[in-house]
């Protein structure tokens, strides 16, 4: 009897299915944060907590996006910089790490941070991602823990590189203009033919400023990651926390032009709009409020530290030197990481603290927090 392979598509059969019956259990509508966070967290099928290798830097390796600790190893020996100036000011000895992907950030921190980490704990939901980590960490073994949740009060150093952008967003869709225009919730329906399809329902909530023009338009709220600094504010007892990742201040995130929202999807490096087809086999992201990020942490007791672009936090933490040393390949693979139109410019850092305010060395020059 020959043994049955299963099908490729087997994974995303499931996860759609789940999803359908979850839609059905909403009377036949599911907000897209829901939609979001089913198609990327549901326990063994979701995009985060699958077996698929998501991380790397060719496509042949069966990765969907590569991010900076994979490009090159000098963006955490250039990050443990800052982490290290944190540490020492905080008087801390403890970094906790949230979605650790692959492993290599953690990996380049310990290295280059030595003996001012005497913990470091990885908070990451994926067990999959989890085995991947605990392989590539072991020489740090005796330093390291996972959990799957942040303790009721805890004190170090946070640092999460492209986090926010996997935390679900809402969908806000306006149809007709400033003047008249009704504001609808997208959300997710499941069609005559079984496919996912969007379906907008009139609500109350709103973007954080009025979006001007005569324009459709459609963009994201970010309830989940602004209760995320939230809890942070509420439990960092003293310490420091840096967040990596794409986006815009409020300003520009919620510009006219910008109508058509941020959501993306990333399978096998490359980029597209859609999140309802092959769920489960690729990453769903938005971009970053930072604005709201900052705001929701500094109302809840968190001072607003720095905020700016790659580039600068980077060239700040002693990037320049590191990259003069490399090969001229290695050097040019670095050198994206501070370009304007690779990451240096969309990508942003956020630094917020508990205790005394004080001036990390990242935000030294550029700081832009008074553009939040």
């Amino acid at each position: 009897m020959r043994a049955v392979t299963q099908r490729p598509d087997s994974l995303t059969t499931t996860l759609h299915q789940h999803i359908a019956q979850a839609i059905a259990a909403e009377g036949g509508w599911l907000g897209f944060d829901r939609f979001m966070a089913l198609a990327l967290y549901t326990p063994g099928l979701g995009y985060y907590a699958n077996d698929s290798t998501k991380f790397g830097a060719m496509p042949e390796s069966g990765s969907d996006f590569v991010t900076a600790p994979e490009m090159t190893p000098l963006f955490g020996q250039t990050l443990a910089m800052q982490v290290g100036q944190a540490l020492e000011q905080t008087s801390t000895s403890e970094v906790w790490e949230f979605g650790a992907g692959s492993g290599a950030l953690a990996l380049q921190l310990l290295d280059a941070l030595g003996d001012q980490v005497q913990r470091y704990t990885i908070v990451d939901l994926s067990g999959s991602l989890r085995a991947r980590q605990q392989a590539k960490l072991v020489a740090h073994a005796h330093k390291l823990r996972w959990v799957d949740a942040l303790p009721d009060k805890f004190s170090g150093v946070v640092v999460g590189n492209e986090v926010l952008d996997a935390m679900p967003v809402q969908l806000l869709a306006r149809h007709g203009g400033q003047h008249g225009g009704v504001w609808h919730e997208r959300g997710v329906v499941v069609a005559e033919d079984g496919r996912f399809a969007w379906a907008d329902r009139p609500t109350d909530l709103r973007p954080p400023v009025d979006i001007e023009g005569p324009q459709d338009y459609l963009t994201e709220i970010h309830a989940q990651g602004e209760g995320f600094m939230r809890m942070l504010a509420d439990r960092l007892a003293r310490g420091a926390a840096f967040l990596l990742d794409y986006g815009f201040g409020e300003s520009e995130y919620y510009h006219p032009q910008r109508h058509m929202g941020t959501v993306m999807c990333h399978q096998g490096h490359l980029a597209d709009g859609d999140p309802l087809v092959a769920v489960g086999l690729k990453d769903i992201t938005a971009h970053v409020n930072f604005t709201a990020m900052a705001l929701a942490a500094q109302d809840a007791g968190l001072n607003v530290l720095g905020y700016t672009t790659q580039a600068h936090f980077l060239i700040n933490c002693g990037l320049l030197p590191k990259m003069e040393r490399l090969p001229q390949e290695q050097r040019a693979t670095a050198a994206k990481l501070i370009m304007e139109h690779e990451m240096g410019e969309l990508f942003k850092v956020l630094a917020v603290g508990a205790g005394e305010a004080w001036e990390p060395v990242g935000f030294v020059h550029g700081d832009r927090s008074h553009r939040l």
